[in-house]
């Protein structure tokens, strides 16, 4: 299976307008927002967990990295309530499940093969610092290295500027709305820019609360 494959172009994917899918697990179900392959794929996902719900133990080849956006998500390592922020990298295994139920944003097989750090953070409770180069815009670094850069991003209300995406980058609004040129991102909506793009983002009146993640797709675009 290939959806938004092309990473040579920007695609923007609005959380309302995705049909949630299936899965293999039960009471476990996905909004598809980029894949490469079918069930062991390079993909990146919003996936539900219903009350009560278990998926399968599996390894991660590939590496995983979430974020929680609602509830509960669990497995032998903890509970991870809304806001946490996790890596597991290459050969991490675990069994995925959520008592009161969650919903995440997913990536899959997106790692780099010898990364093996595992991070935990909680972005509820860090402190994000001006952008000195962006006025009304805090950051967080959540992660980074030679290959990627991901942080999140706090945008006061009617703060304006234009993203650059020169490796190119995804945004996925966690909190507010932001305007990407003349379409209007809510919460859980998706952008992904291609490298050499840039958009021109306005915060709503509220703000904005974004996961940022930016520098990955160039491996993909040079291959």
């Amino acid at each position: 299976m290939e959806l938004n494959a092309d990473f040579t172009e920007d695609v923007r994917v609005a959380y309302d307008d995705n049909p949630w899918r299936a899965s293999p697990g039960a009471g476990v179900e996905r909004k598809m927002l980029d894949r490469i392959g079918d069930e062991v794929a390079r993909a990146t996902t919003i996936v539900r967990f219903a009350p009560g719900s278990t998926f399968d133990a599996h390894t991660h080849d590939g590496g995983e990295e979430y974020i929680v956006l609602d509830g509960v998500f669990q497995d032998e390592d903890g509970d991870f309530p809304v806001g946490t922020y996790v890596r597991n990298p290459p050969t991490s295994r675990h069994t995925p499940r959520s008592e009161p139920g969650a919903t995440i944003f997913v990536k899959l097989w997106q790692f780099d093969p010898e990364d093996r750090e595992h991070v935990r953070i909680d972005t509820t409770a860090v402190d994000t610092t001006p952008d000195v180069a962006r006025t009304g815009v805090e950051t967080y670094t959540l992660f980074q290295d030679a290959r990627e850069h991901v942080r999140l991003e706090v945008w006061t209300g009617g703060t304006r500027h234009v993203f650059t995406a020169e490796d190119g980058a995804e945004i996925l609004v966690l909190e507010g709305t932001i305007c990407a040129g003349e379409d209007k991102m809510g919460p859980r909506d998706w952008l992904r820019l291609a490298p050499g793009s840039k958009s021109d983002l306005t915060a709503g009146k509220d703000g904005a609360r974004l996961w940022v993640k930016k520098g990955h797709l160039r491996q993909i675009t040079d291959k």
